[in-house]
């Protein structure tokens, strides 16, 4: 074989080789995503305590849920996220006598559902994840106007699967929610985060708005630190 003939034969094989895919995008690791949600509610817990005039102890038992929540995913570690989702939604409910703790455990397994057949939670679809926790695990029309609210705020981002029939006079509810958080000198995050829990168990007391507000906020920049870092 000459050198020309040589030449074009490895050529060929080089052509031929097939270039190696990448790999797919890597998801959150759930457990230290919640654990931020913790770190962010025990450097709040005392004024979270202040809030709760009934028992004096709500900042405690959210700083205790979440670290359940984080130390339940940890320990499933590796699994799809809708069953580390699950797992710490029933260790959760089953080892929390808090009633906010019981509220959360119904928006993990909600947010399980919603995962269902997802390889990883990342930055096109963490939304979905708040929307369900921060509205109690309840679809109701109001949360998705706020969670729109919210998605139109980070870029367009949307929740990955749309209630049956929307409520007009949800939306509405949502809408004003988001202008009467606005008007009382809150940013555009916080009010839509506001918006989100306007329907749910969230909004049936000041502390609960307060730790969801702390909770949004805090999922919400780990996951704006995960997009930077694609």
């Amino acid at each position: 074989m000459d050198k020309r003939s040589k030449s074009a034969d490895t050529s060929l094989r080089i052509a031929s080789r097939k270039t190696p895919s990448r790999p797919p995008a890597r998801g959150t690791d759930l457990s230290a995503l919640f654990n931020v949600a913790a770190k962010t509610l025990a450097a709040n817990k005392s004024s979270l305590n202040q809030a709760d005039a009934a028992n004096q102890n709500h900042g405690d038992n959210m700083v205790q849920a979440f670290k359940m929540i984080s130390q339940a995913m940890a320990s499933q570690r590796g699994a799809p996220p809708s069953d580390q989702l699950r797992y710490a939604s029933e260790y959760l409910g089953q080892n929390s006598n808090s009633g906010s703790a019981q509220v959360y455990a119904q928006g993990l397994a909600q947010a399980a559902q919603q995962f269902q057949g997802q390889s990883a939670v990342t930055p096109d679809n963490a939304l979905t994840l708040i929307q369900s926790l921060l509205s109690g695990g309840q679809q109701a029309a109001v949360s998705q106007g706020g969670a729109d609210l919210l998605g139109s705020l980070l870029g367009g981002q949307q929740p990955t699967q749309q209630p049956q029939g929307i409520d007009l006079n949800a939306l509405l509810s949502a809408g004003m929610t988001f202008m009467s958080a606005k008007q009382q000198g809150q940013d555009n995050v916080q009010a839509a985060l506001a918006a989100l829990m306007s329907a749910g168990p969230m909004a049936q007391s000041p502390h609960r708005q307060q730790s969801g507000q702390l909770v949004g906020n805090a999922l919400l920049q780990a996951i704006a630190g995960m997009a930077k870092r694609r």
